[in-house]
């Protein structure tokens, strides 16, 4: 057998932003083959060792070797393409069409990613792509290569269940390659990974397995801990009922009793920061929540939902599902009458308190302080039982110590902000929790503690999200658009709606293969109106850009910020809905 051939190795590796380590005398590495997966919480420190490794970042100390001839391929959280690169350059760079079109794989990636490999798809310009789209053109050029290592973070970003299935089976399949990963995804992560690695205090834990079995051995490692911890503080309490006997005591016994229990005290590591998402009292539901009648949706000219008729009762816990543009933020708008259907009607039950977390950050002050957000909704939140925290303990307790609290919101982070917005929306005290992608910039640790909070939750929920983990978490009914205008049911879940999206791909495949090639006038036609379509995107895409300068230049005017935020939340549905009528086109 031949030996295990090694490919970046680190040794006492430092690195630190500030004051701040992130990585503290870190030592390991990674083998040919090896399937690893990076969990910890947001800040820890992961995209960092990713920088590290990937030779984007300098270390302070130590050292880190790549051995000859690796050839590394990394996705980065943020593209650096050329918008004005076309699709082809970005992805097959210098080839003809001959050339990659003769690579089987090359052809598998652009028809998983792309949706094809038609001229037309091909020479669009990565500026008029949409995050999810780039995202896809940042996977494929990287898949098509041959590597040694593949370096990712956050690869599932703005990718659906569906694609996301595929890229884990896609790597599977390549089982000469490395694969280093950084995702919030926790199906992906068990999918991919053999091997886990926590970043935590400054330091790199190493678990055998994948995420499940992370969550095992960690369990087992907490055990550990906590027995030694029971003997630590028993040996505490023995020692410091001692030294309170008073100072004469403490003088004339000896010396070394003093040093034993101050050495108990000064080991005691600081206590973990901790994210605890209270279960709020809820207003009790009636015998409907929301009851759609023979209801159509339309966005501009096109028909998302037709003639839909659906009953959601009190304590029914939905998920979901479609591809991106298949009408699932819309649906939820319409049910809580932000977006009237164009017939039928929508009756919504009289005790329904609904909160909404959406894709979009709420606009806050950005001059507020963390607290002051919080108390703008409540001072005081009733816990039932005679039980009630002020808006300071909850801060604390929802992960903003006390020096938190006086962070100004404009300096959050999003994964912070991400959670400010769900500390405000429960403070409401909802009794019907609509989240749209929850997961976003949310670690592993705050998922587990939302997920936490939702098994307790009385209520009614409805979640989109493309993270099959949570979904199958946290919903007992799923349902799906599938882009025909239908509402489906899935008694099986996920890996129905998995089966059901690829039989349609099939016969969306045999559909083209017998159908007719088109006139050159009607080509001529097509070309014309996917001109026009982009010239009106790129149109928006600047407004859009003009619009986030204002924001920023009247980030003190509260109203105004208010106004110009409405605005850019019109702009981006326009434009999202003009991106998929431009994919229906080129289809």
């Amino acid at each position: 057998m031949p030996p295990t051939r090694n490919l970046i190795n680190l040794e006492s590796v430092s690195k630190a932003f500030g004051e701040r380590p992130l990585l503290d005398q870190v030592s390991t590495g990674i083998n040919a083959g090896e399937r690893i997966g990076v969990v910890g919480r947001n800040g820890a420190g992961k995209s960092t060792l990713l920088a590290v490794m990937a030779g984007d970042e300098p270390v302070d100390a130590g050292r880190v070797s790549v051995a000859s001839d690796v050839a590394i391929g990394v996705l980065r959280q943020i593209p650096d393409a050329d918008p004005d690169t076309t699709v082809a350059e970005a992805v097959v760079p210098g080839q003809a069409t001959h050339e990659w079109a003769a690579n089987p794989r090359a052809r598998e990636v652009l028809t998983a990613l792309l949706g094809g490999y038609d001229e037309a798809r091909l020479a669009r310009r990565i500026g008029t792509l949409s995050g999810g789209e780039r995202r896809r053109v940042d996977l494929a050029a990287l898949l098509i290569q041959d590597l040694d290592l593949l370096i990712l973070d956050e690869p599932t970003n703005h990718l659906d269940v569906e694609i996301v299935a595929w890229l884990a089976a896609h790597l599977k399949a390549r089982s000469a390659l490395a694969v280093l990963v950084v995702t919030h995804d926790r199906w992906f992560l068990d999918e991919v990974s053999d091997r886990t690695w926590e970043v935590v205090g400054g330091q790199v834990e190493e678990y055998d397995g994948g995420y499940s079995a992370y969550v095992l051995a960690k369990a087992e490692r907490m055990r550990q801990a906590a027995a030694a911890e029971q003997r630590r503080n028993n040996l505490i309490r023995k020692e410091l009922a001692w030294l309170r006997r008073g100072p004469p005591a403490r003088t004339s016994k000896p010396k070394f009793r003093i040093d034993a229990a101050n050495e108990l005290i000064s080991n005691e590591p600081p206590p973990r920061d901790s994210i605890e998402l209270l279960s709020f009292a809820n207003a009790r539901l009636g015998k409907s929540v929301f009851e759609v009648h023979d209801a159509e949706l339309r966005i501009g000219d096109r028909t998302l939902i037709d003639r839909l008729t659906w009953n959601i009762g009190p304590g029914q816990r939905i998920g979901i599902l479609g591809a991106n543009g298949a009408g699932k933020t819309s649906l939820i708008r319409m049910l809580l009458s932000e977006i009237p259907p164009v017939q039928g009607r929508v009756v919504t039950g009289v005790t329904v308190r609904p909160a909404y977390l959406s894709q979009h950050l709420e606009e806050l002050n950005p001059s507020w302080r963390v607290l002051e957000a919080v108390q703008h909704v409540a001072e005081r939140v009733d816990l039932g039982k005679g039980r009630e925290l002020t808006a300071s303990q909850l801060c604390e307790r929802l992960g903003f110590g006390n020096d938190g609290q006086w962070t100004p919101v404009g300096d959050l982070s999003g994964g912070e902000r991400r959670r400010l917005q769900l500390t405000r929306l429960l403070m409401g005290e909802p009794n019907v929790l609509v989240l749209d992608e929850p997961t976003n910039d949310f670690d592993v640790e705050t998922l587990s503690a939302l997920e936490d909070l939702l098994d307790g939750f009385a209520g009614t929920l409805l979640a989109v999200s493309h993270d099959r983990y949570f979904l199958e978490r946290v919903c007992d009914d799923f349902v799906a658009l599938l882009g025909d205008g239908r509402l489906r049911d899935l008694p099986r879940g996920v890996e129905e709606y998995l089966k059901r999206r690829s039989a349609e791909t099939t016969e969306a495949v045999a559909a083209v293969a017998e159908k007719p090639r088109s006139s050159a006038a009607e080509d001529r036609e097509q070309r014309k109106a996917l001109a026009r379509i982009e010239r009106q995107i790129e149109k928006l895409r600047e407004r859009e850009t003009t619009l986030h300068d204002q924001l920023a230049a009247h980030a003190a005017d509260f109203e105004k910020a208010a106004e110009l935020h409405a605005e850019l939340r019109e702009v981006e549905t326009q434009r999202a809905a003009l991106e998929d009528e431009w994919l229906e086109l080129a289809d």
